[in-house]
């Protein structure tokens, strides 16, 4: 039986990269796919762009929100699909059968996750590869790149939807949510399904603080025992690392300081160590 796909797209005001996302999505080869577009009510020509290809558009609304979880959200209860993926306005698919060639693998996983490409401005582009397998430590220091993961729709139904009073880690607070509440499963499939630019708030260095305080309460609120246990944990490792990285630079002094006495062994000729100390 082949599973129904529903891919969202939140825009505002981005109707260079609106068009290319649509274009990747409307290209697939997989046709049971169910396209969302939801945009903030943009003032440029985003709306045309929606409307010139509203055929291939299963749904799609223009007006104002509430913030990005907020259209997210509208994205959500609008959705059919047994598997959302989130593609947000200038995210675009690798290729055109990127979709077809893997979706029998999900292994009816909640969370499938591939690869994502970021271009981040000034620096280039770096992969962000998700782990083969699962662990709390991942959660704690990093986060699904939402651009490459697909959640299944029941998913949402069991853990809410995203916590529309967050700014930025909203979506980081579902996955973790879903996994040490849910028990949610997990698959990664190790290739690329989009680009990203990396250029929103998150990226700036205010949306790095906030990205802090917010992970920071509620990991304090939700997880106080997994944070404080992490955190010791990750003290522990932290300082057997500085013991071994001393062990490391005494050892390799003692090795350097052997090298020099055996060139000075050379150089004075007919000397023995004893003799040279």
């Amino acid at each position: 039986m082949k599973k129904h796909i529903s891919i969202i797209t939140i825009n505002f005001n981005n109707a260079e990269g609106l068009k290319r996302t649509i274009e990747s999505v409307v290209k697939q080869g997989y046709r049971e796919l169910e396209y969302i577009v939801i945009d903030g009510g943009s003032t440029d020509e985003s709306p045309n762009v929606i409307k010139t290809y509203q055929d291939n558009i299963s749904y799609w609304i223009s007006e104002p929100d509430n913030g990005i979880y907020n259209a997210m959200n509208k994205g959500i209860a609008k959705a059919t699909g047994d598997y959302l993926l989130f593609l947000n306005g200038g995210d675009y698919l690798v290729d055109d059968n990127i979709i077809s060639r893997h979706l029998e693998v999900f292994d009816n996983k909640d969370f499938v996750a591939f690869d994502v490409m970021h271009n981040i401005p000034n620096v280039g582009e770096k992969r962000h590869s998700h782990p083969e397998d699962l662990h709390f430590s991942f959660l704690y220091n990093e986060t699904f790149a939402h651009q490459g993961v697909f959640i299944k729709r029941e998913l949402f139904d069991k853990v809410g939807y995203y916590d529309e009073t967050l700014k930025i880690v909203s979506d980081w607070k579902f996955f973790i949510d879903a996994v040490v509440r849910h028990n949610a499963s997990y698959k990664r499939i190790p290739e690329i399904l989009s680009y990203c630019v990396l250029d929103g708030v998150s990226a700036t260095k205010e949306g790095t603080l906030i990205r802090k305080k917010e992970r920071q309460a509620i990991l304090k609120e939700d997880y106080s025992i997994f944070n404080e246990d992490y955190k010791n944990l990750a003290y522990f490792k932290l300082n057997r690392f500085k013991a071994l990285r001393a062990l490391e630079r005494y050892s390799f002094t003692r090795k350097l300081n052997s090298i020099w006495l055996h060139i000075l062994l050379i150089v004075v000729k007919g000397k023995t160590p004893k003799q040279l100390k």
